[in-house]
C-alpha cells in the first residue's frame, strides 16, 4: 500500500511516463488518463505496437524500444494482470524508476520482482485519479473536463 506522501513524491518527481497499452481511441480510459497527464506537464511515451502516433507522440512497440529515445521514469501498465511480468522485466532492464499497475491490475510477482530491483511499485491505482486527488485536479463529481455541463451550448454542434 502506497502512502499519500509516496504517491505525491512519485508523481511530483517522475515526469516521463511510458504508457503501455495506450489506446489511440479518445473514449478509452488509457487515452483519457494519458491526455490528462500530458496536459499537466508530463511527457507521455505511448507503447502500442499497432499505432504509429498517439497524442502527438511517436508510439513504440515496446518499453525497450521507447527507452532508446527517452529516459523512462514511470512504466504505466494498461494491460491485463497476466501481461505485467514481461513489462516489469523491461522496466527493470531500461532503468525505469517506477512500475505502475492501473486500476484492477494486481500482479504481485511482477511487483515483488520490480521492488527487488529497486523500482517503486504502485498497484491498483490510476495515475490520473491520484494526480487529481493529490494535486487539486478533481472537480465536484471527480472530473473536471468540461465535457458534461448543465449549460446549453451557444451553438448547436450540427
Amino acid at each position: 500500500m502506497n502512502s499519500i506522501s509516496e504517491l505525491r513524491r512519485i508523481l511530483g518527481t517522475m515526469k516521463t511516463i511510458a504508457v503501455v497499452g495506450l489506446s489511440p481511441q479518445w473514449h478509452r480510459p488509457s487515452f483519457f488518463a494519458a491526455k490528462y497527464m500530458q496536459a499537466h506537464g508530463y511527457r507521455i511515451v505511448p507503447v502500442n505496437p499497432t499505432a504509429s502516433e498517439i497524442l502527438g507522440e511517436r508510439s513504440y512497440a515496446s518499453v525497450t524500444e521507447a527507452a532508446q529515445d527517452h529516459r523512462i521514469d514511470i512504466v504505466d501498465c494498461f494491460r491485463k494482470t497476466d501481461d505485467i511480468g514481461p513489462i516489469a522485466d523491461e522496466a527493470i532492464a531500461v532503468g525505469a524508476r517506477c512500475l505502475w499497475q492501473q486500476l484492477g491490475v494486481l500482479n504481485h510477482a511482477a511487483a515483488d520482482k520490480a521492488a527487488a530491483a529497486g523500482l517503486e511499485v504502485v498497484m491498483d491505482r490510476c495515475v490520473k485519479i491520484e494526480h487529481a486527488r493529490l494535486f487539486g485536479g478533481l472537480g465536484w463529481f471527480g472530473v473536471n473536463t468540461g465535457v458534461i455541463s448543465s449549460r446549453r451550448p451557444q451553438q448547436l454542434p450540427y
